[in-house]
C-alpha cells in the first residue's frame, strides 16, 4: 500500500469475521485503521438517538481519514456503505476496497 494512511473500514455487518480480518492485515501493514462500532445489543435495542449518534460518529471517522476500505465480499454493497462511500467521494477521500466496486 506504499505510505501509512489513516483508513476507515465500511461495509455490512454480516460480514464481521471478514471486516476484523481486514482491520488486522492493514494494520499490520502500518495503517492507523479506524473501525466500525460494533454494538453489544441486538439493533432494535438502541433508541433511534443512539443510532444516529453510532451513524455520526462513522461519518466523523470518515472525515478524519485518507480513506476509506469497503468490505465488500462477493463485491457486496449495502444501501448504508455506498452511502459512506458517497460521502468519502464528496470529501475527495482514496476509495480501496475487498473487491472492485461496481
Amino acid at each position: 500500500m506504499g505510505k501509512a494512511k489513516v483508513i476507515t473500514i465500511c461495509g455490512s455487518m454480516k460480514f464481521v469475521p471478514k471486516i476484523k480480518e481486514e482491520t488486522e492485515r492493514l494494520t499490520l501493514e502500518g495503517n492507523c485503521v479506524l473501525s466500525i462500532i460494533y454494538g453489544t445489543k441486538e439493533n432494535e435495542a438502541y433508541s433511534e438517538e443512539f443510532c444516529e449518534l453510532f451513524d455520526r460518529m462513522h461519518l466523523q471517522r470518515i472525515e478524519m481519514s485518507d480513506a476509506i476500505y469497503v468490505v465488500n465480499v462477493d463485491g457486496y454493497v449495502g444501501n448504508a456503505t455506498k452511502e459512506e462511500i458517497d460521502y468519502a467521494k464528496s470529501l475527495d477521500k482514496e476509495i480501496l476496497s475487498l473487491e472492485p466496486i461496481k
